[in-house]
């Protein structure tokens, strides 16, 4: 993978942050991005370690506008598109009858807008290499439901999953490949929780979820894996 490029949104802290650290490590050169100024924090944290190809910017994944500014500035600045990785979601759960509009709206924009407007502004750079890997991250609730309060994020989590099963039956022609890792329980920053709370001790790390996906992306080019679906061992789900 080394000299390869990689974009990979919401790397500002959690599993984007790991995966950014795990990529630069194999060898890749990283557009990072975040909805907020901590991504320079992210930049400037890979630099110290000795990674220089790093590119950073702050963008709303929702606004196609800051997602084709990145991608052209990735392309101009490298010449290439190997890799997205969709990491950027918006965790919310309530009960149907206190979700808000604003917040149904707004959370399909982050999970599933986001997702199709990356995978989208990097398709002509990959389609004219004639490769290219792009790994969503969604959730082990893109296969079945929450009983309580999990209606809009698994509503979205849904959508990631359709519309990704179908972008990769579009474009594996093009030498494309399209997966989706799906984790359970992960320690990270999540719907508004604190990464390393004791109670999430023997939850999967943000570790295990950007190995996964270093995985996914470094298969053979003749292998696409379609997807990974990862629990940490106590916890209780449907058999899927």
């Amino acid at each position: 993978m080394n000299e390869q490029v990689a974009i990979i949104t919401g790397a500002s802290r959690g599993i984007g942050k790991e995966v950014a650290f795990q990529f630069a490590k194999a060898g890749l050169k990283l557009s990072i991005l975040g909805s907020s100024d901590e991504i320079y924090q992210t930049k400037a944290e890979l630099e110290k370690e000795g990674y220089q190809d790093v590119l950073a910017f702050t963008a709303d994944v929702t606004d196609e506008n800051d997602i084709d500014h990145v991608v052209e500035a990735t392309k101009n600045a490298y010449k290439k598109v190997d890799i997205l990785i969709n990491n950027a979601g918006l965790g919310a759960f309530k009960p149907v009858g206190d979700v808000t509009v604003e917040e149904w709206k707004k959370t399909f924009e982050v999970n599933v807008q986001g997702v199709f407007l990356a995978s989208k502004a990097v398709l002509p750079i990959m389609k004219k290499q004639k490769s290219g890997t792009i790994v969503t991250v969604a959730s082990d609730v893109s296969r079945y439901t929450i009983p309580e309060g999990g209606s809009l994020y698994t509503s979205t989590k849904y959508a990631v999953q359709g519309f990704m099963g179908s972008l990769a039956q579009e474009v594996r022609k093009d030498g494309i490949r399209v997966g989706t890792i799906n984790p359970g329980m992960v320690d990270t920053y999540f719907a508004n929780g604190t990464q390393g709370d004791p109670e999430k001790k023997d939850w999967l790390k943000v570790e295990d979820i950007a190995d996964a996906i270093l995985y996914m992306a470094k298969a053979p080019k003749h292998m696409v894996i379609d997807e990974m679906h990862l629990h940490p061992l106590i916890q209780d789900y449907p058999r899927m």
